[in-house]
């Protein structure tokens, strides 16, 4: 069997130390004549910032969430921070419907003093006493009268009387009205020119009779009613055949 030999390799020469001294003279040259980067310390900021501005915005995201969810109430601050107030926030309502109005109240009769005179129409003038009902009229200034003490009406029985004067303007209507139940309200007399309404008078104490007093412009005249507060019948003196 063969056996091989190593081959002993030739032995390194030395190195020069004035060589040596050259190259490490020469490489601290070219390291000095190289100048470094500088470092990127303004993409550093920016990139922080951006990160801050991002964790920022997903905080006062969740934040945002967390106040919109109690709507319902708005927290009011006083001059001082510690006082605060929690209020119901305000809530949108359909306005309500106005009530109707009630109707007006039906008219009742005017309670006038004894002989307190109450002008009708220009000359026609009316007062009342116990006694009964008292007036004058341009052509007639002396006063007249109708009694309701001489027996001739019976203020217990519902009735009506009429007295017609006047002029070629206008004519006045007038009465005694008695008798009735309840509270009277108006009059109305019927005349060619139509239904015309006249108004109540009496005394302070409801003696149960008044005086009633219309004025038109015709001297046709027909039934005379006095109705009550509710509009039934309280008097009436039905028309002359042939009249309204």
């Amino acid at each position: 069997m063969n056996h091989l030999e190593p081959v002993a390799e030739p032995d390194a020469e030395p190195a020069d130390p004035a060589e040596t001294e050259r190259l490490r003279e020469a490489l601290a040259a070219a390291a000095y004549d190289v100048t470094p980067s500088p470092a990127p310390l303004a993409a550093v900021e920016r990139r922080g910032r951006l990160l801050r501005r991002r964790r920022r915005t997903t905080v006062l995201g969740a934040g945002c969430a967390v106040l919109l969810a109690p709507l319902a109430f708005v927290t009011l601050h006083g001059p001082d921070d510690g006082d605060r107030v929690s209020r119901p926030a305000a809530t949108v309502s359909a306005s309500p419907r106005p009530s109707p109005s009630p109707s007006a109240p039906a008219p009742t009769p005017r309670i006038v003093a004894p002989e307190e005179r109450v002008t009708a129409a220009p000359g026609f003038v009316l007062w009342l006493t116990e006694e009964g009902k008292h007036w004058t009229t341009p052509d007639m200034p002396e006063e007249q009268f109708r009694s309701v003490t001489d027996g001739n009406i019976e203020t217990t029985e519902p009735g009506v009387s009429v007295q017609a004067e006047g002029t070629r303007e206008r004519m006045l209507f007038s009465g005694l009205y008695y008798g009735g139940e309840g509270t009277a309200s108006y009059v109305e007399i019927a005349t060619e020119d139509g239904p015309v309404r006249g108004k109540l008078l009496e005394l302070p104490g409801r003696p149960g009779w008044g005086v009633w007093y219309a004025v038109a412009g015709t001297a046709d005249w027909g039934s005379v009613t006095v109705r009550d507060t509710e509009g039934r019948v309280y008097a009436s003196l039905p028309g002359m055949p042939g009249r309204p």
